[in-house]
């Protein structure tokens, strides 16, 4: 028993009729999207650089939307179940050639379809256990980046702590010296201030010493005055 033709794929589909390219062409774009889902079906077309490619990804976006708006269907559920391009009408020119002869020229068309369907519940059940795997391996790359970068930064913030530390250290050196210092100074005066009280007491006792000699010897030469005048 024969299999389902290509045409009569269930599904919902886009058919962009006569356009100006070669069936050939067009197919080697479709060979590439075939059985593909819809989102890296549309990452292929984007990155082939091709016109039929071009072509195709609007053919491929319109069929999407019509599963979308006129079956109710998830766009993330969809794959390209089938996609083909039969050949449309050829425009027939003509071009003059030598000694009075002419040459065909044909210029092809053709007719592109995309069908999509969703995806049978098996490889729903891998897609999206591969998509939680994705997830959960992002999550942790980003959890370990933020720990690595909250390392680094306290790595870096703890030289920096050491150095205010040390600054701080010095500063406190610093005011303990000049403290020092100024209490020397303050001391050194002190003892000049003593130095000159201690000359000042001894020039006054040596002062006091001699007003006391000078009034015995006063004294003396008085009683002597006193002892000759009462001899005579």
């Amino acid at each position: 028993m024969p299999g389902v033709k290509t045409n009569e794929v269930p599904g919902t589909r886009a058919v962009l009729r006569h356009y100006r390219m070669s069936a050939y062409k067009a197919r080697q774009v479709l060979d590439l999207v075939r059985g593909m889902d819809v989102d890296r079906a549309q990452e292929t077309l984007a990155a082939t650089p091709r016109e039929a490619a071009r072509v195709v990804a609007k053919v491929l976006a319109s069929a999407v939307a019509n599963a979308r708006n006129n079956d109710q269907l998830d766009p993330e559920d969809l794959y390209v179940s089938a996609c083909f391009a039969d050949e449309g009408t050829t425009l027939k020119r003509w071009r003059p050639r030598a000694r009075g002869r002419a040459t065909r020229i044909r210029k092809r068309t053709c007719h592109i379809t995309v069908i999509v369907s969703r995806l049978p519940d098996d490889r729903l059940e891998r897609r999206r256990a591969r998509r939680a795997a994705e997830t959960t391996a992002l999550r942790s790359r980003r959890v370990a980046a933020s720990r690595r970068g909250a390392r680094t930064e306290a790595a870096a913030g703890a030289p920096e702590a050491e150095v205010e530390t040390q600054e701080l250290d010095q500063g406190e050196e610093l005011d303990e010296t000049a403290e020092l210092d100024e209490g020397a100074e303050v001391t050194d005066d002190d003892e000049a201030d003593t130095a000159d009280a201690d000359d000042t007491a001894e020039a006054e006792s040596d002062d006091e010493v001699g007003g006391e000699a000078d009034d015995t010897a006063e004294a003396g030469t008085d009683d002597a005055a006193e002892g000759d005048e009462e001899k005579g």
